[in-house]
């Protein structure tokens, strides 16, 4: 379930698909907004959601991070 942000249009993503893109357990994705190794947005019923740019641009960095070097 994807919702977009009201305020600038950007899309949220539930803990369960950011985890899915890492391949975690969501409640790593958990630990890792309570952390602030992500930052989470709360709704206005405490749950959190996720900038979909900002965990893209998390995953291109760990992607690039495991490419290796050709010499």
């Amino acid at each position: 379930m994807q919702a977009s942000a009201s305020n600038d249009n950007q899309t949220l993503l539930l803990p369960s698909e950011v985890a899915a893109l890492f391949r975690v357990d969501p409640k790593t994705v958990t630990r890792w907004a309570n952390s602030g190794r992500i930052s989470a947005i709360r709704t206005l019923g405490g749950h959190r959601r996720f900038l979909e740019s900002e965990i893209m641009e998390i995953l291109d960095g760990e992607r690039a991070m495991k490419i290796p070097v050709q010499r």
